[in-house]
């Protein structure tokens, strides 16, 4: 499908509290919040629409001075995902419509993967979900359950997610623990590492609502298992390089202002 004939939406999820950071949308990066950097990257996108998705009122006023529509949701979202499902239903998308999942938190994204992924969707309509993965080339990373990693069938959907090293190279990898005793990464199969930016159709987020959570989502802390658990299909979009990284601690942040500094001098 051609970008240019492509129709979808982006939501930005923004929660105020963070264990890390609080308030981190409202943080200032190089005299804007990070919150409008962020909607500022969705309008790059080209999406029909954008909304800010928050739960609480100065995130709400922050955006709505920028001139951004804005949602007051409610505060006892379990995730990102039941967020948008609520944004869905006061919007009254269609079924068939795709929405991308941009976190409020992610002011360097690459405006093209936000219009990658929309267009993987687009163009897989057995999938109610698509999303992406980077090959991973350092061997601690495979090891590192920080790091979340995917396998694929041959078709690109993905089979299981996990924070354990899957494919489980049983002649590389030790076999008597998890610790590491090897420098060499297994040359049967890539090890993926899952980027965490999803689109959805409209109709899985209203599935989703009816989706009760699973074992296998809670032993690894991984929402998007539930999808997988009760058949839905996702659909990954391979990229070479992982973007940078998002806002989660206040180095994080005061690296992401150098960057955004250097850029603009």
């Amino acid at each position: 499908m051609a970008l240019e004939k492509l129709s979808y939406k982006i939501v930005i999820p923004a929660r105020y509290s963070s264990s890390r950071l609080p308030g981190k949308p409202l943080k200032d990066i190089a005299g804007k919040p990070m919150l409008q950097r962020v909607y500022d990257l969705a309008l790059q996108a080209g999406a029909d629409e954008v909304v800010i998705a928050t739960d609480h009122e100065a995130i709400l006023e922050c955006a709505n001075q920028f001139g951004a529509k804005a949602l007051m949701t409610r505060e006892d979202h379990e995730n990102g995902t039941e967020r948008l499902a609520e944004v869905v239903e006061h919007e009254g998308w269609s079924n068939d419509s795709i929405v991308v999942n941009l976190q409020g938190d992610e002011p360097l994204i690459p405006v093209e993967l936000i219009q990658m992924v929309a267009t993987n969707l687009a163009d897989h309509p057995k999938a109610g979900i698509a999303s992406l993965a980077t090959p991973l080339s350092v061997i601690e990373d495979v090891f590192n359950p920080n790091i979340v990693k995917v396998v694929c069938d041959q078709s690109g959907y993905a089979l299981y997610f996990s924070r354990a090293p899957i494919p489980w190279s049983r002649d590389t990898y030790p076999c008597d623990s998890m610790k590491l005793e090897t420098s060499s990464l297994p040359n049967t199969a890539p090890v993926l590492r899952h980027i965490g930016m999803y689109a959805y159709r409209v109709s899985f987020l209203r599935d989703y609502q009816n989706m009760q959570p699973t074992g296998l989502e809670q032993a690894e802390s991984l929402e998007q298992l539930r999808a997988l658990f009760y058949g839905t299909r996702i659909h990954m979009g391979i990229i070479q390089h992982a973007p940078p990284h998002g806002v989660d601690t206040p180095e994080d942040l005061e690296r992401v202002k150098a960057l955004l500094a250097k850029k603009t001098d």
